[in-house]
This record gives C-alpha cells, structure tokens and sequence, in this order.
C-alpha cells in the first residue's frame, strides 16, 4: 500500500509579506493555485503516485480538508486527520511506502510523477539554489526538495521522537538518518518554475501565473484564435478559477453566442452572425482550456468536457446555416446549402490529411475562417467566396499530396 502524508497544521509559519520573515497564523498548503490549495494538488500528485491512504496532519477539521477528504473518498482512498506525528505510526506498515511533502510544496505535475515514481528516496537540490529558493537544507552540498518517498518501516521511528515534532520534518531526519538515498532534482526544473515552495501569497501570486503559462503552453504554431483563447486564460483564468466557474459555464457562454448567432443569420445579419460565431469558437476554446488546466495540474480523469464535445459541430452547423440563409437570395434551397457545407467537412478532413503541415492550426481555426467569410462577403457574393475558399483548399491537399509541401504522414508510408 501507498500512503502519503499532508501537513495543514494551521500554526505553520507563513510568509505572509512575501519578504522571507514567516507571520504565524497559516500553512502554505491553504494558499489557492488556480482556484485550488496547494493541498489539493498535493492530494492529486499523491492519487496519481497510487496511495490509497491519504493522511493530514492538522489540528481540527476545515471547509479545506473536508474538500480533500471528499475528493479522496470520490477516488476510493481512505482519509485521516492526525493531530501528533506519532499517529501516523499505526497507519503506515513496514511493508508500505509513504510519500511526504514539504508545506508549501508546489511542482508541475509530470515532473514530480515522474521523478517520484523511479525510485524511492530523499528527492534533493543543489544547496545554494535549493535554499535560496527556500527549501531546507539537508547536508553541505543539498538542500531537500520537498518531496520523500520512503520505506514504511522507517516511519516506526516517529514513535522515538517528542510528540510536538512536526511529522514531514521528522520523517525528513528518519530519511537521513537511515540513508535514503539522494535522488537530485535537475536544477533547470527550479530555474524555470517548474519546482518551487510556495512561502505566502506573494509567491504564490507569482507561481499561479507561472502555473497557468506552462499548463498553457503549445510545441505547435499558435492560430490567432487559439492565442486569444490562450490569453483569456492566463489573464481572466485566475479570477474564474478563484471563483470557481466551473469549465462547462464557459461552455454554456459559447453556448449562447452560438445560438445568438444563429438568430442574428436568420434575420438577415450575416456579418454580426460570422463575428458572434467567431467569438463563440474563441469563448470554446477558452472553456476547453480551463478544463485541461484543472485535468492536468490535479492528476484527474480527462472527461471535465466530454459532455459539450458536440459544441464544435453545433457552431460549425450554425455557420453552415448563416452561409445558406445569406446567400439563398441568389441560389435555390438546394444548392445554397452545398458550399458551406462541403467547406466545413474539407475543414473536418485538413487535420487528418494535413497532420504535420504547419498552418493546419490556422485552418481549423473558426475564427479565421467566420472573419474571412464576413470578409469575403463584403466584396463579391458570398456563394462565390465559398466556392472559391473550397477550390484554394483542395488544390493545397492536392499539392500536398504530391509532395509539394513536407508531410510525413503521406511520404513516410506510414
């Protein structure tokens, strides 16, 4: 068995002031991360490791921990709240393994999975920048890097100690004193933001913005819409997430102006529709993104969205539906419906065949494409426009099919 330990004792000294001289009164792991405590994502890390027995060390019961305590129970852990670092002795057995985190611990998820996972140990920093960045120090040469995974048997040893040692400390000094050994954090995870303690709220201003840019980050060409999205999130995402709007109330916004837009198109208001379409997709992907920050940094299951997945057929539908109703004046019902339709369904098809082309972001970004038909629109009649814009795409699948452009999904025979 697993077992992990938390400390919430709310005596904890906190740097409050962000200056480095603690103020008594808190613990790091209340401090909120994305509308969630650093506790939270400390339950999360240790779900994702596999314990099943998630122990609190804390001195009576809180709206926090009983949040942590519903969400373990949710994903089949048992719960205990201790006040004295002697009861976690009974609770952990010499065949188990405990993992311990520094208060205030606080690492980009995959990483400390990761590391966490290859063996157990003492996880260790370099000293100069492992204190500087406030841990503590375990030698001459390492500082600790808030994070231990250790034999059960060790934790026996807690029963030695006087009851008013704080548990995470002394099974630091077991650790050592039973040389674990010293598995070294990469320096660059520290220096990049990846891996820090988070001291009071001044750091923990700084670490959510760090947070919410990493889980935000792309290897790929960012379309101008997905770069909105992105800035909405890392801008507005705080406030959303403190207050916690839930990923699918940003859906339901998108919902809306899905909907407004389809009233707008059939009354005539093309381009209002194509704009409101617009920014619907933009508000989508801004729900999307909120919900993948919260899957990612919290370990949990994917599916926060799975029930708003036909949102991005509903808006391509409703842009499909203002193309027809506009230019319905010019053609017969039939044939009005054609062009719009067969240009949303290469656009479907251009991730598939286009995997690795780099534009095909931009592509598939309905922002683009609902400003270039109310572009279009202004110039020529949009029937024409759309026939147009679906003749440029084939012949681009066309010549990347035959080479013209570098696509290892169609030259390497896989």
């Amino acid at each position: 068995m697993r077992v992990a330990l938390i400390s919430l004792m709310e005596n904890m000294p906190v740097d409050l002031t962000g200056e480095g001289a603690g103020q008594p009164g808190g613990n790091p792991g209340f401090l909120p991360i994305a509308g969630h405590s650093i506790a939270r994502h400390q339950l999360g890390l240790a779900l994702a490791l596999g314990a099943t027995r998630i122990v609190v060390h804390a001195e009576m019961l809180s709206a926090e921990i009983v949040e942590i305590q519903h969400v373990a129970e949710q994903r089949g852990a048992r719960f205990h709240v201790i006040t004295a670092a002697r009861a976690l002795v009974p609770l952990v057995s010499a065949e188990d393994e405990l993992f311990a985190f520094a208060e205030g611990f606080l690492a980009m998820p995959e990483d400390a999975r990761r590391i966490l996972d290859e063996a157990p140990g003492v996880l260790a920093l370099p000293v100069e920048a492992g204190v500087a960045a406030g841990f503590e120090r375990i030698d001459i040469n390492h500082a600790w890097a808030g994070a231990l995974r250790m034999p059960g048997r060790v934790v026996a040893g807690l029963g030695d100690l006087p009851p008013e040692w704080n548990p995470v400390a002394a099974l630091l000094r077991l650790a050592t004193q039973a040389r674990l050994p010293l598995r070294n954090v990469p320096q660059a995870l520290l220096d990049t933001g990846r891996w820090r303690l988070v001291r009071g709220e001044a750091d923990a201003h700084a670490a959510e913005n760090d947070w919410l840019a990493q889980h935000t980050a792309a290897s790929h060409v960012r379309s101008p819409g997905e770069w909105l999205a992105v800035q909405a999130v890392r801008r507005a995402g705080p406030a959303l997430l403190h207050a916690r709007t839930r990923p699918w109330v940003v859906a339901m916004a998108a919902l809306l102006l899905v909907f407004l837009a389809l009233g707008a198109g059939w009354w005539g208001r093309a381009g209002l529709s194509f704009a409101l379409l617009g920014l619907g997709w933009v508000v989508l992907q801004t729900a999307r993104l909120l919900a993948k920050v919260e899957e990612d940094s919290l370990l949990e299951p994917a599916g926060h969205l799975r029930g708003v997945a036909m949102f991005g057929p509903l808006l391509d539908a409703a842009l499909v539906a203002t193309c027809a109703w506009r230019v319905a004046g010019s053609a017969t019902a039939q044939t009005a419906w054609f062009p719009p339709l067969v240009l949303v369904l290469i656009l479907w098809l251009f991730p598939a065949i286009l995997r690795d082309f780099r534009w095909t972001t931009w592509l598939c970004d309905r922002l683009l494409v609902a400003l270039a038909l109310l572009v279009v629109g202004l110039f020529m009649p949009l029937e024409t426009g759309l026939r147009l814009i679906v003749l440029a795409l084939l012949a681009t699948a066309l010549a990347q099919a035959h080479g013209l452009f570098p696509n290892r999904l169609l030259t390497n025979g896989t």
